[in-house]
């Protein structure tokens, strides 16, 4: 008979690194540790991103199989990885493909096995103690499982049964005293410092009976048989107890059995089957809990690991949850998990501050265990253009399980758009914005804005995510006729009482209206110019019945500045019309034609204070004409056109050369005589093309969209409703 030699007790206090762990290999296993600090508050792109502590690092997916005197042997499951983690500073030793691999509770001894040999090795060196065959060529038979310093192998015997053998570093093989004979599926494992962990089962009238056992590895004996339930393999043993779970459809329990009496009790866990319970035994106490939550999409039952006094049943949470934990040789845990307060990492279940067990972090795999910002995708400067339409947005996370929503916010208006997600293929929540605000009643303006972003974790585990950050809105093409700084086109008109109305291009129909103000009866002709003082956002001219030509500097939200004096003398000008840039030089012009008919061109300056330059002759003829109409690029050329009606309804194009000066005129179509007013409100359909505006009165309202084509400009008419009103209003702009 061979006697197994005691595991020597060497388990040292690891050595305590201090680094920043970003993600990596590695992990400690010693001593107890003070705690790390928390991550950073959520708000900014790298809020909860890492964990800094004076705990050393731990592989990064990985999970805890078992524990050796200096150090872990963790596994990833994909692809499989096995590796031994020394304690003291997280070095990282990679161990063969393909082996099984386990610890052995003895020393730093892992036993590994290929199916063909098996062999105890030393992790920290590699060293092999010693090694077996396997199989009906190697006299060994089939490999059963390793524990303390020996191996276990079973042997068919000639009479039937199978025996099982343990295998020693000297050479030694002997049987198993008191192992049964007709049984199968039999494997040991770790179990204490002293004994084995023994299970396996009988065959009789079709039934499988499942048993646990221990081997008492100094005299290589079989001891504390007992049935085990449906084959449930998890147990645990402690020097005073044994326990395992029983699950039934009502009710999930663990059984605990002291070792020296045999008392046995029940320890419920629930009312219903709560899943895979893993459970373990430490200083007094049964460790238990579910693993998997932090990954669940629901909140799991039994999630956090809980350790539950057996004498006096008390509980108290260790993690908030966990995914692996094992036993070193001397009944002490270290569980792979993570808490809110201190992230995720190997934790060591000791002694705690009240008296009953608590979890110190030893080994930090880097990352918060609490929803986390990791980053996003949010531009500093977000250009709408001409489509209207802002880029995708993204928020990543620690975690894809997470319900989230963010809000966009314009500061100056308090406008919100409210966006929404569909179901991450990763981490990275993404969403489009559609450039718009209040649920699609608005566009949304240039300037600065705030985004809001929160994210409720689906497992409950932490608390909800929040965080926020800036952002500008821009323009690259501006609306000419944009008077709120929103990128549509809008619509001025004016009430017999002179009070003058804006209407947001928006959506073609119940836009945003809004009072300008009143007195505004007080000019003969009001025309949109686009931006001629400087700034962002659209302007314009309006001549008083003295011919003085005044100018209103917008605002960017709807309303305009005082008026400051262009000139006299216009009234000499039977029509005017503004807000296209006919010389191609980037600032829109002005046309005016005199009572001969002669066309000038007044050219844009970009300066407020003398916002156009003395007039030049462009054209003649144009006393045929009733209306003029600027209307920007609608020929696809680069300069702007020009659209004239003449008495008999008629509608003619004068594409711009690009100086100032136009083409032969192109006959649009007849029939324009039906409408009051014709305004270029530049492109309210956001296709690149600007458009037109016919009508006058809420009877007559229609919009022509532009098609980019001089031999057909205008597409079919579509009716609109800018304004709704009681009494007809004149279309002015």
């Amino acid at each position: 008979m061979s006697h197994v030699r005691p595991a020597r007790r060497r388990i040292a206090a690891a050595a305590i690194v201090v680094l920043a762990v970003t993600a990596g290999p590695a992990a400690p296993a010693g001593a107890l540790t003070a705690a790390p600090s928390a991550p950073s508050a959520p708000g900014s792109a790298t809020a909860g991103q890492t964990i800094v502590s004076s705990a050393v690092p731990f592989p990064v997916g990985h999970t805890i199989e078992g524990v050796t005197e200096a150090g872990y042997l963790t596994e990833r499951p994909s692809p499989l990885t096995r590796s031994w983690v020394r304690a003291s500073d997280g070095a990282v030793t990679a161990l063969p493909d393909g082996p099984s691999v386990s610890s052995t509770g003895a020393d730093d001894l892992l036993a590994l096995n290929t199916g063909s040999e098996a062999w105890l090795q030393d992790a920290p060196t590699g060293e092999q103690l010693f090694k077996i065959r396997l199989g009906p060529g190697g006299g060994t038979g089939a490999y059963a499982g390793a524990a303390g310093r020996a191996l276990f192998t079973t042997a068919s015997r000639p009479e039937g049964g199978i025996d099982l053998r343990m295998h020693t570093e000297d050479g030694v093989t002997s049987t198993v005293i008191g192992f049964p004979r007709g049984v199968n599926a039999v494997d040991v494992s770790a179990g204490t410092s002293a004994h084995a962990l023994l299970t396996y089962r009988t065959l009789a009238d079709g039934y499988y009976t499942y048993y646990r056992a221990l081997i008492d590895l100094a005299t290589g004996a079989v001891t504390e048989t007992g049935v085990h339930p449906d084959g449930e393999r998890t147990i645990a043993v402690s020097p005073t107890h044994v326990a395992w779970v029983e699950y039934s459809p009502t009710e999930t329990s663990v059984m605990v059995r002291a070792r020296a009496t045999g008392d046995t009790r029940r320890v419920s866990l629930g009312d219903r089957h709560v899943g895979l319970v893993k459970i373990g035994l430490t200083s007094g106490h049964l460790i238990y809990g579910s693993p998997g939550g932090l990954t669940s999409t629901t909140a799991k039952p039994l999630s956090e690991l809980t350790a539950y006094d057996l004498e006096t049943g008390a509980e108290s949470k260790l993690l908030d949850h966990f995914t692996s934990f094992a036993a070193s040789a001397e009944g002490v845990l270290y569980a792979r998990g993570g808490t809110v307060a201190e992230g995720e990492g190997l934790y060591r279940i000791g002694p705690g501050t009240s008296g009953g067990p608590g979890a110190s972090l030893v080994a930090t795999t880097g990352e918060p265990t609490k929803l986390a910002l990791v980053g996003h995708d949010i531009p500093e400067t977000i250009d709408l253009g001409p489509s209207g339409r802002g880029p995708n947005l993204t928020w990543t996370l620690s975690r894809s399980n997470a319900t989230p929503t963010a809000t966009l916010r314009h500061v100056r208006t308090g406008k919100t758009a409210k966006l929404s997600f569909t179901r991450p293929d990763s981490t990275d929540f993404t969403t489009s914005w559609a450039g718009d605000l209040d649920d699609g009643w608005f566009t949304a303006y240039n300037g600065d804005y705030v985004w809001e972003f929160s994210a409720v974790p689906k497992n409950g585990i932490g608390p909800a995510l929040t965080a926020s950050g800036t952002f500008k809105v821009v323009r690259s093409t501006p609306a000419p006729h944009d008077f709120n700084d929103n990128g549509t086109p809008d619509l001025l008109a004016r009430e017999a009482d002179g009070r003058l109305w804006r209407a947001d291009s928006h959506q073609l129909s119940e836009g945003e209206t809004k009072l300008v103000g009143g007195g505004w009866n007080a000019y003969d002709q009001i025309e949109a110019t686009g931006d001629i003082g400087g700034a962002a956002t659209g302007d314009l001219v309006a001549r008083d019945k003295d011919g003085v030509l005044w100018l209103y500097l917008g605002k960017g939200e709807g309303t305009f500045a005082t008026r400051s004096r262009v000139g006299g003398g216009w009234g000499v000008y039977g029509k005017i019309a503004a807000g296209s840039d006919v010389t191609n030089d980037g600032r829109a012009d002005l046309l005016a034609t005199d009572k001969n008919g002669t066309l000038w061109l007044y050219k844009g300056t970009g300066d407020w204070r003398a916002p156009f330059a003395g007039r030049v002759e462009a054209g003649t003829g144009y006393g045929a004409y009733n209306q003029i109409t600027a209307t920007g690029d609608i020929g696809g050329a680069a300069a702007g056109d020009l659209i004239a009606r003449d008495t008999s309804g008629v509608l003619w194009l004068h594409l711009g050369k690009g100086d100032g000066t136009f083409a032969a005129r192109t006959r649009i179509g007849s029939g324009w005589d039906e409408y009051g007013d014709t305004v270029g409100i530049g492109d309210a359909n956001h296709d690149g093309h600007p458009d037109l505006y016919a009508g006058g009165t809420y009877a007559e309202q229609y919009f022509y969209p532009g098609t980019g084509d001089w031999r057909a400009p205008f597409a079919g008419r579509e009716a609109t409703t800018f304004f709704v009103w009681q009494t007809d209003p004149t279309a002015v702009s």
